[in-house]
């Protein structure tokens, strides 16, 4: 591990943050609140007689400005299209800005708690929501943002891993035969599903990237979106059995497709995303070991007892995917 880069936000204390952001003309009154985020760094900021803003600073090398750019350009054309989506403010006709290395861009406020999980009222409500956002994101296409792919986000992991050193030496083969059984049924699952649609989505829309306010669903960080199936942001919002899953789909689907038809094909798609996301997260906190973030958050994941319990989820996984997909009533 001593070839590993040096930490990204070395030096971004809390005077580097102030002067960032009073570089662009907005003036602090000194209070900086660290907020739960590790893949970029993120502050409450107070301001002087207005209301308190966010602070993004990106992780370094991660996304071009282009593509940056472009996800704050989504952000803004869903917003025009009056979906509550928290997208960056324009400050000298930019949003992002640049000082001292870093990139930032700053946010307002966004109050509010996490959705009730499994509440018929509220998933519809999220769907209605993601049916409009969806809508808007199948009028155009990216540019600069990453497309879904097998390779992208379980290929390349599972080889990153084992190339890496990540597995301890008498769990290396196991995983790697494992996982290549999981790689094949996850491909034999997209060719089931055929030539879906792919638009721009969110991404990366889990419970915590929502926040429920007067009884309405405000969508926030979209750092992770990029072009796939419309299932991408359905699959982490359903959870429980089978039949709990199967339910809160058809909840969701009720407000969905009020706004966007949902092609049924995605079904074959649940498990093999949730897959391709078991095996992109553990290369994704690997390669960011160098972050001291990381190992302080993670501080188990170089134990043998927790790769042998990463064999025993993608075991799992496996044994859900070659079961028949969810189907709807």
């Amino acid at each position: 591990m001593s070839d590993l880069p040096a930490a990204p936000f070395a030096g971004l204390d809390p005077d580097r943050i102030i002067a960032a952001i009073e570089s662009v003309g907005v003036i602090c009154d000194g209070r900086v609140l660290a907020l739960n985020s590790y893949e970029n760094r993120v502050y409450r900021v107070g301001c002087e007689d207005a209301p308190a803003l966010v602070a993004k600073f990106y992780r370094p090398d991660r996304w071009s400005d282009a593509a940056i750019i472009e996800e704050h350009e989504f952000a803004a054309q869903l917003r025009a299209a009056d979906l509550s989506v928290v997208a960056p403010l324009r400050i000298h006709e930019r949003t992002l800005h640049d000082a001292d290395g870093f990139r930032f861009a700053l946010f307002p406020m966004q109050g509010g708690h996490a959705p009730e999980p499994g509440d018929r009222d509220t998933l519809r409500q999220i769907g209605r929501t993601l049916g409009r956002m969806h809508a808007v994101g199948a009028s155009e296409t990216f540019a600069h943002r990453t497309t879904q792919s097998i390779e992208l986000q379980a290929i390349a992991p599972v080889r990153y891993l084992l190339e890496a050193g990540w597995l301890p030496p008498s769990l290396e083969a196991n995983f790697e035969a494992i996982a290549n059984l999981l790689i094949d049924e996850i491909e034999d699952a997209w060719e089931r599903a055929g030539s879906v649609a792919l638009l721009r989505l969110h991404g990366d829309c889990h419970p915590g990237n929502i926040l429920w306010r007067d009884d309405a669903a405000h969508f926030v960080d979209l750092d992770d979106c990029l072009t796939g199936p419309a299932m991408q942001d359905l699959w982490m919002l359903i959870s429980g059995d089978r039949e709990a899953q199967r339910t809160q789909l058809e909840w969701l689907l009720e407000g969905y497709e009020i706004f966007r038809p949902f092609d049924r094909r995605e079904l074959h798609l649940i498990e093999a995303l949730r897959a391709m996301r078991l095996l992109h997260y553990h290369a994704w906190i690997a390669r960011r070991w160098h972050d001291p973030a990381f190992p302080a958050a993670f501080p188990w994941f170089e134990s043998p007892r927790h790769w042998e319990g990463v064999i025993t989820q993608v075991q799992e996984q496996l044994a859900i995917l070659r079961e028949p997909p969810l189907s709807l009533s």
